[in-house]
């Protein structure tokens, strides 16, 4: 018997901070159509007339106060996850790790497992939460490749683990030893998505954005929903960490256009607590099993930065999943049993 291949793949980082690097991972990212799911030539208009040559140098800047000596975050984690995954499974099975942009990237290790002649090959994406954008992203490209085979081995995708235990209990365990600091709220910040991909995973066509809070719990019309799925892993974890509902907001960051977005937006709720008298915010960023850029900058700097400015007094980011032990028993649990 062959080994069996395992593909981890997260969603990728330029391959340093210049400008001519972070413009060619903007350019693969955002010319995804899954992505930027609209017509072709308005995307390429917008997404390499636009978007890439002004953003560019400017989430440069960005990705400069995020680098570390041994580069991204995100991949610096990637690598060290890979690494314990592999240790943890063991002889009997050949993982390979890929960011669907960038580097590794997912045609090289697909092309490395085939050469490993494993039997079959299990993809999982290491984004919590299914969306069109993420996951279904990695789906298509894997298929995308795997396709021009001549041989294709068995494989299978990993939709999502938005409430797996394990998972719940190490996001639980990294905000517990904050608890005792007197916070006045606590926020669930998920990476926000357009209303219309949300519309889009609704086959049945009657629930989404149409029935009175269409996302509070997972049904058979939304059971693909990513925000019914974020708010399911939201409320897993303040069950963890016995909160009541008063206690918390599920909210959602990092919008990008003028169309609307999933709500309520992690900026306006920043402002409506600010309003509200509240001073000290303890956050949470369950979307993402790496701190990144998204945490790392927008969350515990430009958002700090606005609630300060508002006249809050503290923003303190609970860390991620990144390398805890305790999340690679998880991430095993994921691949042997989902």
């Amino acid at each position: 018997m062959g080994k069996k291949g395992i593909l981890i793949v997260n969603l990728g980082t330029p391959d340093s901070p210049s400008t001519a690097d972070v413009r060619k991972y903007l350019d693969e990212f955002l010319m995804d159509g899954r992505v930027i799911d609209i017509n072709p030539i308005l995307r390429t208009i917008l997404v390499k007339g636009i978007i890439v040559p002004f953003r560019g140098p400017k989430s440069a800047k960005i990705y400069k106060k995020l680098w570390t000596p041994e580069g991204s975050p995100l991949l610096i984690y990637g690598k060290r996850v890979h690494q314990l995954i592999k240790e943890k499974l063991g002889d009997d099975y050949h993982v390979e790790l890929a960011m669907r942009y960038q580097s590794p990237s997912i045609p090289d290790a697909l092309e490395r497992l085939k050469q490993a002649k494993v039997d079959s090959i299990k993809v999982v994406p290491l984004f919590p939460q299914y969306a069109s954008a993420s996951t279904g992203s990695v789906h298509d490209r894997v298929m995308e490749i795997v396709r021009t085979w001549q041989a294709i081995p068995d494989i299978s995708f990993i939709n999502s683990f938005y409430d797996h235990p394990g998972m719940i209990k190490v996001f639980a365990a990294h905000g517990q030893k904050y608890l005792n600091e007197g916070w006045d709220h606590i926020l669930f910040s998920f990476h926000g998505l357009p209303q219309r991909q949300m519309r889009k995973v609704d086959v049945s066509g009657v629930h989404c954005l149409q029935v009175k809070d269409c996302c509070k719990t997972i049904t058979e019309n939304n059971k693909f929903c990513y925000t019914a799925q974020c708010n399911r892993t939201a409320q897993l974890i303040a069950e963890e960490l016995q909160l009541t509902e008063d206690k918390y907001t599920i909210c959602y960051q990092s919008r990008l256009g003028n169309d609307p977005w999933v709500q309520p937006y992690t900026s306006e709720v920043l402002k409506d607590l600010a309003a509200k008298g509240v001073k000290k915010l303890l956050v949470f960023c369950p979307a993402f099993v790496s701190d990144c850029l998204e945490t790392t900058i927008e969350v515990s700097e430009e958002y700090a930065e606005e609630f300060e400015a508002l006249g809050g007094e503290r923003v303190q980011l609970v860390e991620s999943l990144n390398d805890d032990p305790a999340w690679i028993d998880a991430l095993e649990d994921i691949i042997l049993n989902k």
